[in-house]
């Protein structure tokens, strides 16, 4: 993770603490964190939960019944350069990034 990349995700997770010991919810800090930054919502998720993407990979592949996500944080990195560019997560990996982030599947979504 670049030295800048990793310094928002710390700025994101010490403020998603902030927001929520006032009771905000997954959704709301990541509307809150869409203030500040220009990201794709996936990133935003991920931000607001405070993960890493190797977190991501590891509770992607966990959440796999057949053992045989392929998740690989490069993909991962793809995922959230979508829609300006990367490319679009299937249905199913929206499903289980879901899961993952405590959110609905269209949140993952652009608008």
């Amino acid at each position: 993770m670049s030295g800048t990349g990793y310094q928002t995700l710390l700025e994101c997770r010490r403020r998603g603490r902030a927001l929520r010991s006032h009771g905000f919810t997954i959704d709301q800090i990541a509307m809150v964190l869409a203030l500040d930054h220009d990201v794709s919502p996936l990133k935003l998720y991920r931000y607001a939960n405070g993960l890493t993407a190797t977190q991501v990979v590891t509770a992607f592949t966990d959440l796999d019944p057949s053992g045989a996500a392929t998740l690989r944080e490069s993909r991962l990195y793809d995922y959230e350069a979508w829609p300006a560019g990367g490319r679009r997560p299937s249905t199913w990996a929206l499903t289980l990034l879901a899961q993952i982030y405590r959110t609905a599947p269209t949140r993952l979504e652009p608008r």
